[in-house]
């Protein structure tokens, strides 16, 4: 039986400076909740495109998307993410604490997103 592809493949986005803010608001979680939501960018990357309750596009946005993991104490994080080429490239993570996304959470995806689609 042949091993199935992934259809897109995570990456994260890096900074000219070369960190990887997602990467690093990652590595801070416990562990429960890192692998919680590595499987998730997993079975969007063997999946895509994938819709809802896993993966949703954001309002108002065509190339944004979000990962949606559900963690352990009723706990919601999110993974803003876009799609270039065969690449999952993954803007920015936060655990969501209201019904509603921040403001501020969307706003630096979207300034990533801008970035990443000028410099690549």
């Amino acid at each position: 039986m042949k091993t199935p592809e992934k259809i897109i493949v995570a990456k994260f986005y890096r900074l000219a400076s070369g960190r990887e803010p997602a990467r690093e608001w990652l590595g801070k979680l416990p562990s429960e909740d890192r692998k919680q939501i590595g499987q998730d960018i997993m079975k969007v990357e063997f999946g895509w495109p994938c819709g809802p309750p896993l993966c949703k596009r954001l309002t108002g946005h065509e190339s944004l998307y979000e990962v949606r993991s559900t963690l352990t104490g009723r706990r919601i994080a999110r993974v803003f993410f876009i799609v270039a080429g065969r690449n999952m490239v993954l803007l920015h993570g936060f655990i969501k604490k209201t019904r509603m996304t921040p403001q501020k959470e969307l706003k630096t995806a979207e300034r990533r997103m801008k970035e990443y689609n000028r410099y690549g």
